[in-house]
């Protein structure tokens, strides 16, 4: 069987949309900033950059740290910047047959935890977005601000559109119905079964996520925009931010524009904008 379109990710490495990044990238095989932990049930691969104050990026289905190449250089010239692969993904293996957003929420309060981090900025894209909503809802301590693009609450065509579910679907169907899966099978297929019946997250369950969030998504993702601005508008504090002429791969697209304006919301205090404030 051909490789698996199994995330968002592939599916837009397979459209071209990842074509600024290299295939040479040190990010993700760097052994002199890279550690195994071994935290709730298997060695989670990490790699560490610069000095400072915590931050803790996450990559979607299917990554690895390596997608954030054109990120890393930028944010670890002031925050200790920490990337981690993702349980069942890039060199962090699991052999379990269950893998969920929720898991993968814990396994980086875990993470945290074993690095003696009390608490860090957030950044994730896409599921890891997914993942940072859900590890400032279930371990609040850990997360002082966290910047999600292109997550989404549910795994059906309110969020995302149905062209993009028409692209995966087919090789979902194939999977699911196949008794027997060779190892690589089954390996897609946790993240494939991940992207096609998860997450689950009531958009009013989001007001448990008490630090400031920052919500992005472009205008032509492939999450919707009023999804994204669902998610924005059920956070008790955040921000909206939108990126014209842009699809699901904002940190790559927008890199510049996308590390300035996330270092600038980490770096200034919450501003409440209501009444008069709102004419400035």
């Amino acid at each position: 069987m051909k490789q698996l379109f199994c995330s968002f990710i592939v599916l837009l490495i397979a459209a071209g949309s990842f074509g600024q990044l290299s295939n040479k990238s040190i990010y993700g095989n760097n052994k002199e900033a890279g550690k195994y932990y071994d935290i709730r049930g298997f060695k989670m691969y990490c790699e560490v950059y610069g000095e400072g104050q915590p931050l803790l990026i996450i990559h979607g289905n299917g990554g690895s740290i390596s997608n954030f190449e054109l990120n890393i250089p930028y944010f670890s010239k002031k925050y200790k910047t920490i990337i981690a692969d993702s349980r069942a993904q890039g060199n962090s293996k699991d052999p379990g047959d269950s893998l969920s957003y929720e898991m993968m929420a814990d396994d980086y309060a875990a993470l945290l935890t074993a690095m003696h981090i009390d608490s860090a900025y957030v950044i994730g894209w896409s599921d890891g977005g997914i993942n940072a909503l859900l590890l400032a809802m279930r371990h609040p301590e850990k997360v002082k601000k966290l910047a999600a693009t292109g997550a989404n609450l549910l795994p059906d065509n309110t969020a995302v559109y149905q062209e993009v579910w028409d692209m995966v679907t087919p090789e979902y169907k194939i999977l699911k119905d196949k008794k027997n899966k060779s190892e690589r099978e089954k390996e897609g297929w946790k993240l494939l079964r991940l992207l096609c019946e998860e997450p689950h997250i009531p958009a009013a369950s989001l007001n448990k996520v008490k630090c400031p969030a920052l919500i992005i998504g472009g205008d032509h993702d492939v999450i919707k925009v009023e999804h994204t601005m669902l998610i924005a508008q059920s956070i008790p504090r955040s921000y909206l931010w939108i990126l014209p002429n842009s699809g699901h791969s904002t940190p790559v697209v927008y890199k510049d524009l996308f590390n300035a304006a996330v270092d600038d919301f980490f770096s200034k205090p919450y501003r409440v904008i209501a009444k008069a404030g709102r004419f400035n």
